[in-house]
């Protein structure tokens, strides 16, 4: 049986709705200094997040605080929102 626009519609959204919600996306959180990310989520690491590269750094590399398209953040943030650790080691 052949599903008209509607029938596929109503379809859609009763998968959408049953969704569960830890399919969904991390808040990401920046900031623009280190002090107030530590305050955010006290006791984690707090790396350098680029937006322009999809990446984030570790402090003592190279690139950690460095350029104007990045801020600070949580590493649990940024690494549940899709973000990858930079393959370069510390510097």
């Amino acid at each position: 049986m052949r599903l008209n626009f509607r029938g596929w519609s109503v379809a859609v959204l009763a998968l959408v709705s049953c969704a569960s919600p830890g399919a969904m996306a991390q808040v990401l959180t920046p900031f623009r200094s280190e002090s107030q990310a530590q305050r955010h989520c006290p006791g984690e690491t707090i790396v350098w997040l680029d937006f322009g590269r999809g990446r984030y750094y570790f402090k003592g590399q190279r690139r950690y605080a460095s350029g104007t398209t990045g801020s600070f953040v949580c590493r649990h943030e940024a690494r549940d929102s899709g973000y990858r650790r930079s393959r370069l080691g510390l510097r």
